[in-house]
């Protein structure tokens, strides 16, 4: 499995918007495609503007399809204007859960 950790800047009096439109990201990865694992939306507390995602993805597929997923696209079109910079992104490999163990807990994360 392949994880993202994705680092984003949200401009101040974005951020409800910018949460609202990533929970539709959210909501669809793990929903609508059979490659996402895992979509976590976080925010840090020394700064509440900045947002991190956590992603895991089967393969480099997976992750190019979500990409050009509708509810993605929707999503970088909404938050355009929101966000300060570029988004700064770590590529990593999962060691733990297994991937077995990743596919095992996909149908827990539709029970939001």
């Amino acid at each position: 499995m392949i994880s993202i950790f994705v680092t984003i800047q949200v401009k101040p009096e974005c951020m409800e918007e910018f949460k609202s439109a990533s929970f539709g990201d959210a909501q669809g990865a793990v929903r609508d495609e059979p490659g996402c694992y895992r979509f976590d939306i976080l925010q840090d507390e020394s700064d509440p503007c900045r947002i991190h995602l956590y992603e895991v993805y089967a393969d480099e597929q997976s992750i190019e399809a979500h990409r050009n997923a509708p509810h993605y696209l929707k999503w970088r079109d909404i938050i355009d204007d929101m966000v300060e910079g570029d988004f700064q992104r770590i590529n990593m490999t999962t060691i733990f859960p297994s991937d077995e163990g990743w596919k095992n807990q996909k149908p827990y994360l539709l029970k939001w």
